[in-house]
């Protein structure tokens, strides 16, 4: 293995790869299609180096597992989309997770109406959060990827019941993490189907990595073990109730609800295909109030080269919301529908916008939402992390991928492009060999699948 290629993965905490996602050629996005982008192929791989294990049944822990040939828990609600005529829809969510159902709210198009300025949108919750009648389990829906992946974390011999993030360990986004058109696409690089893809972790719960793996909980109520039944809910906290249930003895046994807003991987947030922009200059026009538009006017400059937030959707979006695609200062000049991610996370309930202003780092340092590649490519002490996992522990993750909808990017012929291919991977290591000088012995370090 020559030095260059192995640069890329020494040191990874884990490295997944979803390949060949294929593309009907005859579909359409979020605006004015009605049609799937249809995924005909789909293959993942993930790896890992010592310090953390991967698993997708919950028993079986490796540094290497792959879809498909892994077995996956028995009774799993995973969506993979490879029932033929299924395939990804553009979607819209702000990450946030359904604490009874344990899955992340996803909203889809209802309606859309061309309007003066753009098309006005009705959306409604995808139906992730209703148990079948026959098993009583939450089902996901269609048009996008969903699956359990449990991440053992080795690192200290401490298990901290309480969710608390300042217990946990920095885990960062690879800087070699991509998502672009592989080389079946059509018109490579014309067309900026990659561009709107999102892939969010959503931590469920998690549980002490010394955990009897075939135990069940103290009263035998639940037959299936207990990491892979873990929910939101469940049952520690360090809570007087969890103490009293299980002794303090046994506090290898408490389940720790985490239940957080998904972290929200963004690639390519700064690339915006020249079509996509004709698009936007030719139907957006600036907005000053509910039913006011400009005539003439054009609206905010989109550059390739440059960020600009994308207005996800919150809620359920009815006729009488007036939501306009272009609605935020970033494009028609209209906030009356929007909220900033600080003030959203401040008052989700309660905050009456319908839309949230999804972004990377601001002027001011602060994060708003995004974990973008623009982040993901900062320097040393510049770099943030993309999320945290408690030592010696067993976290129980829900990954989505879905084509997002309120992307500027996401226009009529986006998926003309076919084919894209996903790659990240997570590390614990904040610094690169770029972001330091060293002369020294070589940090190449090749894993051994000793599991």
């Amino acid at each position: 293995m020559n030095r260059k290629h192995s640069k890329k993965i020494r040191n990874l905490v884990a490295i997944c790869s979803l390949c060949a996602i294929m593309l009907s050629v005859s579909t359409y996005a979020w605006f004015v299609g009605m049609k799937t982008v249809n995924v005909s192929r789909f293959e993942i791989d993930i790896a890992t180096t010592e310090g953390l294990l991967l698993s997708l049944d919950g028993k079986s822990w490796k540094y290497q597992i792959t879809p498909g040939v892994d077995k996956e828990y028995d009774g799993n609600t995973n969506q993979w989309l490879k029932v033929e005529g299924e395939g990804l829809i553009p979607m819209s969510s702000v990450g946030e997770v359904d604490s009874t159902s344990s899955t992340m709210k996803l909203y889809q198009k209802g309606s859309l109406t061309a309007t003066e300025g753009g098309y006005r949108l009705m959306a409604s919750r995808v139906n992730n959060n209703t148990k079948n009648d026959d098993d009583q389990k939450y089902y996901e829906g269609k048009g996008y990827i969903a699956f359990d992946l449990f991440i053992m974390n080795q690192s200290g011999d401490e298990y901290y019941v309480k969710n608390e993030p300042l217990n946990e360990e920095a885990i960062y986004l690879t800087v070699n993490s991509t998502v672009k058109q592989s080389k079946a696409g059509v018109d490579m690089d014309k067309t900026g189907i990659e561009n709107s893809v999102r892939v969010g972790f959503a931590q469920i719960a998690r549980v002490s990595a010394e955990l009897d793996l075939n135990d069940t909980t103290p009263d035998n109520t639940v037959s299936a073990p207990i990491i892979t039944s873990m929910t939101c809910a469940g049952n520690g906290n360090g809570s007087a109730e969890s103490v009293e249930a299980f002794g303090e003895d046994n506090v290898e046994k408490y389940v720790t609800g985490i239940c957080r807003n998904a972290a929200i991987w963004e690639p390519n947030d700064t690339k915006h295909v020249q079509n996509a922009i004709n698009w936007y200059n030719k139907s957006c026009l600036l907005r000053t109030g509910e039913d006011v538009y400009t005539p003439g006017s054009t609206c905010n400059t989109v550059a390739n080269g440059t960020a600009y937030a994308t207005y996800a959707i919150n809620k359920e979006l009815s006729y009488d919301a007036k939501i306009n695609v272009y609605d935020g200062a970033d494009y028609n000049g209209y906030s009356g529908n929007t909220t900033s991610f600080t003030d959203y996370i401040a008052s989700p309930i309660n905050n009456a916008a319908k839309l949230v202003a999804m972004s990377g780092i601001d002027e001011n340092g602060v994060e708003n939402g995004y974990f973008t590649d623009t982040m993901k490519n900062l320097k040393g002490t510049d770099r943030p992390e993309f999320m945290t996992l408690a030592p010696n522990s067993i976290t129980k993750v829900r990954v989505y991928v879905w084509l997002e909808g309120q992307d500027v990017d996401n226009y009529d012929f986006a998926s003309l492009g076919q084919q894209v291919s996903i790659n990240f991977g997570f590390t614990k290591e904040r610094y690169t060999e770029d972001d330091i000088e060293y002369d020294g012995p070589s940090t190449d370090i090749t894993p051994t699948n000793g599991q």
